[in-house]
């Protein structure tokens, strides 16, 4: 049994592990970047590492907590034990009652996706996209942008956001109503993008919160975080926040010099926060996320229907969701869903 995926995000890396563990079948998977996790992404700079897409994965469901805790490797996990503050659109701070908890590994969450697809016997191929899909003799077959071919695969998993996941399904050689009405279903998922400053400092910042979440989504900054809070991200002593800009925000000035973005958002950091000494960062980084958050779930049926054909569509999309959490429940599900069908085809 051979299955090919595409993308290399926390749901399929969840999904890889359950067939790796449950049935005989050789697995590969395609990432485009060099990366995995997906939009749980994490960088290193100088021994400081930050978490630059997804800021953590909290503990609102039983399976994932007991991957995390108890069957993958818990090394280098680290909870966050500062709460969650609010402000408005005013830019006023105030208590959060947010108790959930939330975790992220010392090296980054990226260490989700490597632990799952270490566990595994799966060849991933990094810097590999995926441009056409073929559907032939009921087995599926993959071009990459180089031109080289992948398969054929007995199945496919299909784990990129869903507006690149339409255009893979919409320019796919696969002649069928399936695939036609799965289009338009992945194509009615809408997004929200933000576009994300990373600011370091030599001081560590002296506030009681990890957290600042835009609550009545009518600022132009969403959401700032401190990376200080994760155990063994940031040197003792200095600081680095995640900054988010709004969906209007991030739409508006997506394509505007990365310097420009970076000092506004700067600036209106120090003014929520309150800290002059916060427009004068030591460094900067930034990344545009212009498929960050779906802002709803797939109809089921014709994911559904595209499964009795062998694709299968996975990822917080899938699960309705915008949540790390959500994308490694929808992978388990999957892949049980998938394992469960492969044992009753014997």
């Amino acid at each position: 049994m051979q299955i090919g995926v595409i993308g290399a995000g926390a749901a399929s890396a969840a999904a890889t592990y359950v067939l790796n563990e449950t049935v005989d079948a050789e697995v590969t998977v395609f990432e485009k970047s060099g990366g995995l996790c997906g939009r749980a992404a994490t960088r290193r700079r100088d021994g400081r590492y930050y978490d630059y897409g997804a800021n953590y994965v909290k503990d609102d469901d039983e399976r994932v907590v007991e991957l995390l805790t108890e069957t993958l490797d818990d090394e280098g996990l680290v909870s966050i034990d500062e709460p969650i503050y609010v402000f408005d659109e005013e830019g006023t701070v105030s208590e959060g009652r947010e108790t959930e908890r939330k975790w992220s590994y010392e090296d980054g969450l990226t260490q989700i996706a490597k632990r799952l697809f270490g566990d595994t016997d799966a060849t991933i191929h990094r810097r590999t996209r995926i441009e056409t899909i073929r559907r032939d003799d009921e087995q599926w077959r993959l071009t990459d942008a180089d031109g080289d071919s992948h398969g054929p695969f007995d199945i496919l998993l299909c784990n990129p956001p869903a507006p690149q996941t339409e255009t893979l399904l919409r320019e796919a050689e696969w002649d069928s109503e399936v695939r036609d009405h799965l289009v338009e279903a992945v194509a009615a998922v809408e997004y929200r993008s933000i576009y994300s400053a990373v600011l370091g400092y030599e001081f560590e910042l002296d506030v009681p919160y990890y957290a600042l979440v835009n609550t009545d989504k009518n600022h132009e900054v969403g959401w700032i975080s401190r990376e200080e809070c994760k155990g063994g991200h940031v040197p003792d002593g200095e600081s680095v926040l995640i900054v988010q800009a709004s969906h209007e925000w991030s739409v508006e000035h997506y394509d505007d010099p990365a310097e420009d973005n970076v000092e506004a958002l700067t600036e209106m950091t120090a003014d929520i926060i309150g800290e002059d000494d916060l427009r004068t960062p030591t460094w900067t980084d930034h990344q545009g996320w212009r498929y960050a958050l779906t802002e709803g779930g797939v109809a089921s049926g014709p994911v559904d229907s595209a499964e009795s054909e062998g694709l299968y569509c996975l990822g917080d999309w899938v699960a309705g969701e915008a949540r790390l959490h959500a994308a490694l429940r929808n992978g388990l599900d999957t892949g049980e869903r998938l394992a469960h069908r492969l044992s009753g085809s014997k």
